[in-house]
């Protein structure tokens, strides 16, 4: 049976969660949060460090371009993020790329919260066939040229995420058409 490009593209995507961090390891934190939903509404904010999340990571600053003082500026407190979390993503399976960071990060959220997640978080990975995994990179690659999500930030990073995915079901629709 063959899939029409109609059908292909009428595919729902998944949820997608990135998070952006004061580095990598122990002492990390979260330092911005943000999605796309199935529908492909987004949102995003920067978190508001604990007074005792110190870990900065300067290289990792160079990357995400946020500076402590936009966190402590514009950041939102941990209850805050997770309510809306929670609220917005209630239910659904929520995928990632980066599933043992953002894990991680996500609970150290949560925590800092005392809240539990309304939802539940999955390796963007076991979306994939071993033939999306590997075309993976360079569909990603062409879809942020083509689409100009090149911006590393969470919603951004989520976007380009969820339409990578999309891509490579709309070239699987095309190829089995």
């Amino acid at each position: 049976m063959s899939v029409s490009n109609s059908q292909a593209s009428a595919v729902s995507p998944p949820a997608i969660l990135d998070i952006e961090a004061s580095g990598f390891g122990l002492g990390s934190y979260p330092i911005e949060v943000g999605f796309v939903q199935p529908c492909g509404q987004a949102w995003c904010s920067l978190v508001k460090p604990l007074d005792d999340w110190q870990h900065w990571d300067p290289n990792a600053a160079a990357v995400h371009n946020i500076t402590r003082d936009q966190l402590q500026q514009r950041g939102r407190s941990p209850l805050e993020i997770v309510d809306v979390l929670n609220e917005r993503l209630h239910g659904m399976v929520v995928y990632t790329d980066a599933w043992a960071h953002d894990y991680t990060w996500l609970n150290r959220l949560y925590e800092a919260a005392d809240r539990s997640p309304s939802f539940k978080l999955e390796s963007l990975r076991s979306l994939l066939t071993d033939s999306d995994a590997a075309r993976w990179h360079d569909v990603k690659r062409r879809v942020a040229l083509s689409t100009g999500l090149v911006r590393h930030r969470a919603s951004a990073d989520a976007r380009l995420l969820q339409q990578t995915w999309l891509a490579l079901r709309q070239n699987d629709g095309r190829a089995a058409a």
